[in-house]
């Protein structure tokens, strides 16, 4: 077998034990909220901490881009985002709980930006498009989690038990990539930070990443609780199941759709998708239809991060690591706002009404995916 695809294979099981591993999580915020006693404000509460971590997490990145090779901080990170799933199924302790969700996010962060930064290296050895395929096996990687967890709550197997085998499951797979994950790849130019005025290209990469973080993550942290709580389902892992289903279909195709289509249309066609799945979950809150809204919002929303990430490697004032760590600033941002709002929202409307901060998000990506590709005319 040829080293490359040693590495896709490596590279490719970071992606799913990524997705596994945050799906774990979202698929069991209700629980989380169950044992705690949440409200929705309080759950939104909880859910700020993420983005607040992560942003924290900002100068540290930013040096570990520009120190190291992306492969160390790859597996160390993953292995601690295992470790906290651990501590979040066994506290019954509030203040334990914030900082296992602090150092997740924080791990999420890190992984995000050197798996991506391990992408656009490899795609060069390859003469096809492979990045999109790498996002299509974090959603799988994502249903499998919540495949899993749909199963744990049908078997009545514990909480606690749950997260001990889903970070088993990290740790083996983690350990087992380290061997063949790309090694010395640091750039050896446009690693630091530039104050001033916003490079545009960077920019508008920033502000479509952030409204499209919106709604996954959104989606990612609510889309069980409006299961179980608005469309009243037992089994309420179904929609996030649905969603996630869909995503990696998407993703999985997005390569082939952007060489037939183009980018720019990929966008419009992704917010098209977005805005007819969200007003559909809106406006009719029963189980077939919901699931229909959410298979559009999945097959939406997923290609639009794979494509920014693959903008990224065009940047001309940045190297392809600290160009991601910058843009996936404007991502966390947007996690900050998106599901804290939607919990703020829900307390003072409804859970119904406050998906629509999702639907004019989705409609924001036509107009500002026009001004990026101006950049490029």
């Amino acid at each position: 077998m040829e080293l490359k695809v040693k590495q896709r294979i490596a590279l490719s099981t970071c992606f799913f034990l990524a997705g596994f591993c945050f799906s774990s999580w979202a698929s069991r915020i209700p629980t989380i909220k169950d044992n705690f006693n949440l409200s929705e404000a309080e759950l939104g509460n909880l859910l700020l901490v993420m983005p607040i971590a992560s942003l924290i997490g900002l100068p540290i990145s930013g040096w570990m881009v520009a120190k190291f090779s992306s492969r160390n901080p790859l597996v160390l990170s993953m292995l601690f985002f295992g470790a906290s799933l651990l501590v979040l199924g066994y506290t019954s302790n509030i203040i334990v709980l914030i900082a296992a969700v602090s150092v997740f996010s924080f791990c999420m962060r890190i992984i995000n930006i050197f798996m991506n930064t391990q992408t656009i290296t490899l795609q060069k050895k390859f003469t096809k498009k492979i990045i999109g395929s790498f996002h299509g096996i974090w959603s799988t990687g994502g249903l499998a989690g919540v495949a899993f967890c749909t199963l744990i709550l049908k078997l009545n197997i514990s909480f606690e038990l749950h997260m001990l085998m889903v970070t088993t499951i990290t740790f083996v797979g983690a350990i087992a990539a380290y061997f063949y994950l790309l090694k010395n790849d640091k750039a050896t130019a446009g690693n630091k930070i530039k104050l001033g005025k916003p490079d545009p290209f960077i920019f508008y990469l920033g502000i479509l990443i952030f409204f499209a973080s919106v709604c996954e993550g959104g989606m990612f942290d609510w889309s069980s609780v409006y299961f179980k709580d608005v469309i009243e389902e037992d089994i309420f892992t179904l929609g996030y199941f649905t969603f996630m289903i869909f995503m990696a279909l998407s993703r999985f195709s997005s390569d082939r759709v952007i060489e037939k289509i183009g980018m720019q249309k990929s966008y419009y066609l992704s917010a098209s998708l977005i805005v007819v799945g969200i007003t559909t979950v809106i406006l009719l809150p029963y189980f077939w239809p919901a699931l229909i809204g959410f298979s559009l919002i999945g097959l939406g929303v997923a290609a639009v991060i794979p494509m920014i990430f693959t903008s990224a490697g065009d940047s001309k004032k940045y190297s392809a690591g600290m160009a991601i760590s910058i843009i996936s600033t404007y991502g966390i941002l947007g996690r900050l706002l998106g599901p804290p709002l939607i919990g703020y929202l829900a307390e003072i409307f409804s859970l119904r009404l406050a998906f629509l901060l999702f639907l004019i998000c989705g409609v924001m990506l036509i107009p500002f995916s026009k001004k990026l590709f101006k950049l490029y005319n």
